[in-house]
């Protein structure tokens, strides 16, 4: 086992805290992960992990677990919500050749189980579930951390403390102490269908993407395909707190009315008996987010809305980039911290912005929806795809080096 010199602290047992643990596990460090929950659930809705994401993955030894529980889909289909016509298709079948790592779709329980179960397989990573992260004090030594939990107090101390605590960061409020998340008026609603409850065309390893005004929605196959996620996302003034509160099928219904959806959108909305739903929150890039020994990852560091799918996929890059980092100035975390802070920056910034103007773009109605989607057809999905290979070409440290983002992505303060 590594010496307590070379210990790091997670705090949170999400996607991307489990992530950084693994890769910092394989890089000789030993880790110590808090999380404030007693007992790591199988909730959530379905992710998209994209060839960027994948990458880190299966350097990490997921592969096989992966392919398990994921689906690989063929096409993004992008549908009017009107007609459900057909806008385009963008080809993500042909990943692994285009990006040289597979595209595929997974429940968020299914993914942090494969996480956690690559955790369990590293000695040196220190699961410490009902302890939530109180305090820390940083010293020449590093950083020593306040928890506490049912069974009482506890301090644990490293080189360094990673915040991977998510959009309520508890590291967050003691590092920064900025305002709090800000509501973004948008409600996600989430369901699961079992796939042989729904006729073969739901079924199809294709992840569907309806385009409304005010409202979108996507559906695609998880578990192995034998389950159908659903989401929809809708304008909400109501800011509902918690992951999981419960939802009405009908009100929702309501959100997507008759006039503006397909019958084929709206019968699918009405097939779960149960629904869940969460607020969306939105917050300003920071110019920092490291501060000496102590940074923030995913979530906690640069929440995105998530019309790019790539809220998961940043945290899964920021693991990689960070356990690089510490991997080559172990002696100085400092300086390492700041490297990683530097080198990731400018690129969640970049994706952040997209991801705001695909929620302009994706709710459009009337005209202005009819001219985004005569120039998508026109565009069509190859050169579509293309516009992404700023991030899904995206590798490590020690691949080759990243896609840049265009111009208009990256033109966003720090």
């Amino acid at each position: 086992m590594p010496p307590a010199s070379r210990t790091i602290v997670v705090a949170g047992a999400g996607i991307g805290g489990l992530t950084a643990a693994i890769a910092l596990a394989d890089r000789g460090f030993r880790v110590v992960v808090l999380e404030q929950a007693t007992v790591l659930e199988a909730t959530g809705a379905g992710i998209q992990l994209s060839p960027n994401a994948m990458r880190v993955l299966i350097g990490l030894g997921a592969a096989a677990r992966l392919d398990a529980v994921t689906v690989a889909p063929e096409a993004v289909r992008v549908r009017r919500a009107a007609t459900g016509s057909e806008i385009v298709r963008l080809p993500v079948g042909n990943s692994e050749l285009r990006y040289g790592a597979p595209y595929r779709v997974i429940h968020r329980g299914d993914l942090q189980a494969v996480l956690l179960a690559l955790a369990r397989q590293r000695p040196d990573i220190a699961l410490v579930l009902g302890m939530r992260v109180d305090d820390y004090a940083v010293h020449r030594n590093g950083v020593t951390v306040a928890c506490s939990g049912a069974d009482g107090t506890s301090e644990h101390s490293g080189l360094a403390l990673i915040g991977a605590d998510g959009l309520w960061s508890r590291v967050r409020a003691r590092l920064i102490g900025d305002a709090p998340p800000r509501p973004a008026y948008r409600t996600a609603w989430r369901a699961l269908l079992p796939a042989d409850a729904v006729e073969p065309a739901l079924r199809a390893p294709i992840v569907d993407l309806w385009l409304g005004p005010g409202a979108h929605l996507v559906h695609y196959p998880v578990r192995g395909g034998r389950l159908i996620n659903v989401v929809a996302i809708a304008h909400d003034r109501e800011a509902v707190t918690g992951w999981s509160a419960p939802g009405d099928g009908a009100a929702l219904l309501t959100r997507l009315p008759a006039h503006a959806w397909a019958p084929a959108a709206r019968d699918l909305l009405a097939r779960p008996e149960q629904w869940l739903r969460w607020a969306l929150y939105d917050r300003p890039p920071l110019a920092r987010w490291s501060r000496g020994p102590v940074t923030l990852l995913g979530d906690a560091a640069h929440p995105m809305l998530p019309f790019l799918a790539q809220g998961a996929a940043m945290a899964i890059e920021d693991a990689a980039e960070l356990a690089d980092a510490l991997a080559l100035r172990p002696g100085d975390p400092v300086a390492a911290l700041a490297d990683y802070e530097t080198r990731r920056r400018r690129r969640t910034a970049a994706v952040r912005a997209g991801a705001r103007r695909n929620d302009r773009a994706y709710h459009l109605g009337g005209p202005a929806a009819a001219v985004r989607d005569l120039g998508m057809r026109m565009l069509g999905g190859d050169r579509l795809l293309a516009r992404h290979d700023w991030i899904y070409g995206w590798r490590p440290r020690g691949g080759d080096v990243p896609v840049p983002a265009p111009a208009n992505a990256t033109a966003v303060r720090p």
